[in-house]
Parts: structure tokens; sequence; C-alpha cells
């Protein structure tokens, strides 16, 4: 039976991710900063664990706590949206802390047992953010543009040990926490200036006819996680996947994106 660890389960793309992963058989480990275990089917098979990943100890803890793995989804993220003349340094800092550095911290730590088996896969969940510029949101983009960049790299290094790198990109996905877990780190980052353009901008994601759903990152996880070849992109949902198809990034056709199932 294999093993996936899942971070950010508590709601949106990590829940729905660990409900699939369930119910396909697979032995779960669902982490969240606040550990609820209410949240998913009672199984014998599911293992909620304590996780925050812009802390070292807790990385450790939790790790030791799930035992070997077979699959790291590293989905665990912060939101943010306003004017970057407006955020904060701390405010970029927070994000890049979940959202880059989280990221890079947790995959590091599994290296080691991925690399000593000479098998392994990591999932890094983005955003479709990284395949058209968006506005409102530079300082989101650019912490998960990182991501894009260092896994890129990264499945180079690895691909001598059988270790595989996925990036899943969601797209635009109005039913999930995104604004509501930012809402007091958002605050006063529409400075009037900015007020009309931002409500223009609001007003176009009202108007959005394809989006992306919670089960469509999950089944796109899902299918990344059961594919062994060198393929590394994933858009997950219809808007990320015709964004994909027009990125003249991807016309060398190396790249291939996978609509969810």
């Amino acid at each position: 039976m294999k093993t996936v660890l899942i971070t950010g389960c508590s709601s949106g793309y990590g829940l729905e991710t660990a409900r699939h992963f369930l119910a396909q058989g697979w032995r779960v480990v669902a982490t969240m900063r606040q550990p609820r275990h209410d949240l998913l089917p009672a199984s014998a098979r599911l293992q909620v664990l304590p996780l925050d990943v812009t802390r070292p100890d807790s990385i450790t803890s939790a790790l030791e706590a799930a035992g070997p793995i077979d699959v790291l989804v590293n989905n665990a993220g912060l939101g943010l949206f306003g004017a970057f003349e407006a955020t904060p340094m701390g405010t970029v800092r927070d994000i890049f802390e979940t959202n880059t550095f989280g990221t890079m911290a947790m995959t590091q730590a599994v290296l080691p047992q991925f690399r000593a088996r000479r098998t392994g896969m990591v999932i890094n969940v983005t955003s479709s953010a990284t395949l058209a510029p968006m506005p409102l949101v530079a300082a989101y983009t650019a912490s998960k543009t990182a991501v894009e960049g260092f896994t890129e790299s990264l499945a180079f290094e690895l691909e001598a040990f059988n270790v595989r790198l996925k990036l899943v990109e969601p797209g635009y996905a109005p039913t999930t926490r995104f604004t509501a877990n930012g809402a007091e780190r958002m605050q006063g980052l529409i400075p009037e200036p900015y007020a009309a353009y931002a409500q223009s901008v609001f007003a176009q994601f009202g108007q959005h006819g394809a989006v992306t759903r919670e089960t469509d990152v999950a089944e796109t996880v899902w299918a990344a996680a059961q594919d062994a070849s060198s393929r590394l992109r994933y858009a997950a949902g219809a808007d990320a996947v015709a964004l994909a198809a027009r990125n003249p990034l991807f016309a060398d056709g190396r790249q291939e994106f996978a609509v969810a199932l």
C-alpha cells in the first residue's frame, strides 16, 4: 500500500486531495496547522498530523510520525490579493515563508529517504498565475513562480535517483477559501488610487465561465502521482488548461498538460 503525505489539508485542494487518495485505497497522511479529525472519513488508512511548514521542528515531528512515504504533495499555501505598492514587505515575506520556503523545506526533508530507496515523488501545487500574468497578485505569483523554477531544476538533480518532480497548476477556484483565509492579511491592500481598477478586476473574476473545482485539482494530483514518466506540468481545471494551451513557453511540445479527469 502506498502512502501520500499532503500538506494544507484543512480545506480546499488539500482536503479534497486527501479524500481522493483515501478513496483510491492509499494510506493518507493529512497534515494541517490545527489538526481536525472530523473533516475526513474515518479510516485505518488515515493519519491526521499537525504541521506548520514554516517551522523545522514541526516538519521533523510530522515526518517522524508519518514514517516512510511514497509521495509528498506540497499544497499548503497562503493567498494574497492587493496592490503591491500597499503590501508591507513583512506580508510578502510571510507569503514566501509558506508558499516557497515551506515547499522547499518539506521537499528537502523527504529527499534523504527517497534518494536512499531510489524511488519517490514530490508534487508541488502552484497556480495558473504562473502561466499568464494576472493583476493584484504580484507577490503571490512571485512566490509560486519561484516554486516552479525550483521544481524544474530539482527534477534534473533527482532523475538519477528515480525521484520524480511534478507541478500541478490550478486555475481560478471561487469555491475555495483562498480569499477568506487571507482576509486579515489583505486589509488595506487596495488603497483609494487603486480602488476603481480593483473593482474592475473583481468584476472580471465574477464573469469567469471556466473555473477550477477542488475535485479538478485532486484528480490531477492523483493523475500526476500515477505518472512515472519525466513529464513535469499538469494544469488543473478548465481555465488553467486553456491558459496552458496558449502559453508560448510550451509551444515546443516538450511539456504536456493534463485535462482534469
